[in-house]
C-alpha cells in the first residue's frame, strides 16, 4: 500500500495507551529511519528535576527499544545537577549541555542517530500531561516542545523559571 493510501488515523497511537500515562513515564513513537517525520520522536514526564534520579529508568527503557544510547543533551539550567556521564546497564552514557530548553531532552543513539522528546514538567497535572505527550507523539505533529506545552494547558515548570532569573 503506498504512503498516500493510508489514512492519518492509522498512524495514530491507540487512545487507550495514553490513560496509563503517569509521572516517571515516556511515550515513544519511534522511527528510526532517515525520513521521521514530526518534531518530537516521544515524550518524556519525569517525576522530579533530579536528572540523577530520573535518567537510568528512561534510558533503560529507551535501550531496550533502540539499542545503546551514548549521549543524552540536557539544559543545564532545567534540572537541580548536571552529571557529565552516568552509567546505566554497565554502559557509560555521556550528558551534554545542550540550550534546549527545559522542555527538550536529545538521545544520541550509535554515532549521531537523534531523537528529540518533549519534557513535560513534574508538577504537571495528569490530564495536561496525557493530553501533551500524546499529541507528542502523533506522526504528523509538527508543533515543538514549548508550543505543545503552553497550547495543552502544561505551561513551563515554575523552578526551572527560577533556577534561570539566578
Amino acid at each position: 500500500m503506498a504512503d498516500s493510501d493510508t489514512s492519518p488515523g492509522r498512524r495514530q497511537l491507540p487512545s487507550g495507551i495514553h490513560e496509563a500515562v503517569k509521572p516517571g513515564c515516556a511515550l515513544l513513537r519511534l522511527e528510526t529511519t532517515q525520513s521521521r517525520e514530526g518534531v518530537l520522536d516521544g515524550a518524556w514526564w519525569p517525576r522530579s528535576r533530579d536528572i540523577g534520579a530520573e535518567l537510568p529508568d528512561l534510558l533503560s527503557a529507551l535501550t531496550e527499544h533502540l539499542g545503546p544510547i551514548t549521549r543524552v543533551g540536557l539544559d543545564t539550567v532545567a534540572w537541580d545537577t548536571l552529571p557529565t556521564r552516568i552509567v546505566v546497564d554497565d554502559r557509560v552514557v555521556h550528558i551534554d549541555s545542550f540550550p534546549v530548553g527545559d522542555d527538550t531532552i536529545l538521545i544520541t543513539r550509535g554515532d549521531g542517530d537523534l531523537f528529540s522528546m518533549l519534557v513535560v514538567p513534574p508538577h504537571a497535572t495528569p490530564e495536561a500531561a496525557r493530553a501533551t505527550m500524546a499529541q507528542a507523539v502523533r506522526a504528523d505533529n509538527i508543533t515543538g516542545a514549548e508550543q505543545l506545552l503552553l497550547a495543552t494547558g502544561t505551561g513551563r515548570d515554575p523552578s526551572a523559571r527560577r533556577a534561570r532569573r539566578e
